[in-house]
């Protein structure tokens, strides 16, 4: 017999709040959505996704002109420039906010005014899948429910995780160095509030179910909005328990179970992505058993494929490809290697040795890229973040600095992430190309500001028609490929990958797809020198015809050997033009 919606939803919260009349939240909460009761749960393991999906990464005002809203530029340049590109824009914290670029939230229901508005929001949901983040660990200190906590009134007054500042939280994982612990003058006196990130985002309680009733409030306004796709941003926070290490907790996940089951109920086909900053094997558990989330990012990837292109050897990098399970249907990984933060260094724990990661430090520092540090709870300041630019990272090697193979370099980065299972998102600098913003940094006093440069649209138009410029040759190029990878079966999110063994100056992998009836081989020289690689090393049917998706060539001889130049990508593939 299937369960209905009440009756799943409430043994979900009997986990989360055991001391509670859950069948009573469970009423409020689906009467907060219109929801009804008896309502059959959504069928499990549907693919939200096909080839064709590639997502977009951008602030609200990263692309900017004179008079304009940026959200209206930001549709603009979408439209005349990306429209058969992309399927999916993820547009970051485009809210009303204190500190962080967005993500100290002021106020979760309004739309940064100058930014736009939610009919810009809208326009850009019409065309294109949209992606919005769900800052749900923390809120901003200047926000009416931190306020509130202070004047001790509701809503706000019992929102906010505190602890007494003598508490032992040693144990407690965190990705920065400032106190955990911020003191602050209430109605009732001094009371010390959690910090996870900074004094500005105070942690938010959810061991109060109010705090989740007015998220499942947020939540619906921006489905109603347009939204289809949530980002959970640092939830592997959410839940915090005195004595524990604050992460990954068993009620953290039950929430997130919680928010799925409601965001697909009410919008079928929308989806959950958890963003958990963490070693892989922790990463790997908020995939759940396909009730959390429909996509995690891969967040060893960016790491491990610099170091693998500034390196030339890619046995870290397969070493980890081997071993990443296959997603079950109704999940998917979200492949990228460069965002609005810095590359982590978190998820090469157990990948990297600590001399390894050293090196790509000191060879990312003198590309011109800036290190962030958190506190590990042995009181010690670790590595955290590389703060730079794709294109400033790739332009060189750990042995020989830079070089003038720098474009090479980059694209085949690209190219390896176009053809791995999971769905391909671009951060909107890396499509464009853009250097470190050193004055950047400088102004605002914040590393991860030297990758999150603005251009005013008339300049970034007559720069990529350039003929001459590397932004224009990075962004036609990166367009073509992504055309040519959005017309691949083989490269569906969830196609059979395996990987090859061709040395460690060669990193490659096949995709089939689903139905079997196209096999792609990825072939990808991560080297400075010329590679050959024998076709009989790679096992082609003698009786299919293969070509090279990305130059056209043709392969008549099967038992001859590709010459591969330094960074060429080659996919060849056994179906006809």
């Amino acid at each position: 017999m299937t369960r209905t919606l009440h009756d799943k939803l409430q043994a979900m919260l009997d986990v989360v709040y055991p001391a509670l009349d859950c069948d009573y939240l469970a009423g409020r909460i689906l009467d907060r959505l219109d929801l009804a009761p008896d309502a059959e749960t959504p069928p499990a393991h549907q693919n939200l996704w096909n080839e064709a999906d590639v997502l977009l990464i951008t602030y609200a005002d990263t692309v900017q002109q004179a008079g304009e809203k940026p959200l209206v530029t930001l549709k603009r340049f979408l439209d005349d420039c990306l429209r058969d590109t992309l399927s999916m824009v993820h547009v970051l914290p485009f809210f009303p906010y204190s500190s962080d670029d967005g993500f100290a939230v002021m106020d979760y229901m309004a739309v940064n005014e100058s930014h736009g508005d939610w009919d810009d929001i809208r326009a850009i949901a019409r065309d294109y899948t949209l992606m919005s983040d769900l800052v749900i660990n923390h809120v901003s200190s200047r926000s009416r429910w931190f306020e509130n906590f202070r004047k001790r009134v509701n809503p706000g007054r019992d929102y906010f995780f505190e602890a007494d500042p003598k508490t032992d939280v040693s144990m407690v994982v965190r990705p920065r160095t400032s106190p955990l612990l911020t003191p602050v003058q209430t109605e009732d006196g001094e009371r010390w509030v959690w910090c996870t990130f900074s004094e500005d985002q105070v942690d938010l309680n959810f061991a109060n179910p109010e705090v989740l009733l007015e998220f499942v409030g947020i939540i619906r306004h921006y489905m109603d909005c347009g939204v289809r796709i949530f980002r959970m941003d640092a939830v592997a926070f959410l839940w915090k328990e005195i004595g524990t290490s604050c992460i990954h907790l068993q009620q953290t996940h039950e929430l997130i179970k919680i928010l799925r089951l409601l965001i697909e109920e009410y919008a079928p086909g929308a989806m959950v992505i958890t963003e958990t900053n963490v070693p892989n094997r922790e990463n790997l558990t908020y995939f759940g058993n396909a009730n959390e989330a429909h996509a995690i990012y891969n967040f060893s990837l960016p790491p491990l494929l610099l170091n693998t292109l500034v390196t030339g050897n890619c046995r870290h990098l397969k070493t980890w490809l081997m071993s990443m399970p296959p997603a079950q249907m109704g999940t998917t990984y979200l492949n990228f290697i460069a965002s609005h933060d810095g590359i982590g260094l978190r998820p090469t724990d157990g990948l990297l040795t600590e001399d390894e990661k050293q090196r790509l430090i000191n060879t990312m520092e003198s590309f011109g890229g800036r290190v962030s540090y958190r506190r590990a709870p042995d009181g010690r300041d670790q590595a955290y973040e590389i703060n730079i630019t794709l294109w400033d990272a790739l332009k060189g090697t750990a042995e020989g600095g830079s070089d003038h193979w720098q474009l090479q370099r980059f694209l085949c980065a690209h190219t390896v992430m176009l053809a791995l299972e999971g769905i391909p998102a671009f951060y909107i600098h890396s499509l464009l190309g853009t250097e470190n913003d050193q004055v950047r940094v400088e102004h605002t006093g914040r590393l991860r500001s030297i990758n999150r440069s603005q251009w005013q649209i008339d300049t970034l138009e007559s720069t990529l028609d350039d003929p001459l410029s590397h932004h224009g040759k990075v962004f036609h190029e990166l367009k073509r490929l992504i055309g040519i990878r959005r017309d691949q079966p083989a490269f569906h999110p969830n196609a059979t990958q395996f990987t090859l063994h061709l040395g460690l100056q060669i990193f490659g992998f096949w995709r089939q797809s689903m139905r079997r009836e196209q096999s792609i081989f990825c072939i990808h020289n991560i080297s400075g020198e010329v590679q050959q690689v024998a076709l009989g090393d790679i096992n082609l049917i003698g009786t299919d015809q293969w070509r090279d998706l990305i130059s056209g060539l043709q392969i008549d001889d099967l038992s001859g050997v590709l010459t591969l130049k330094p960074y060429q990508c080659i996919w060849l593939t056994n179906t006809p033009e």
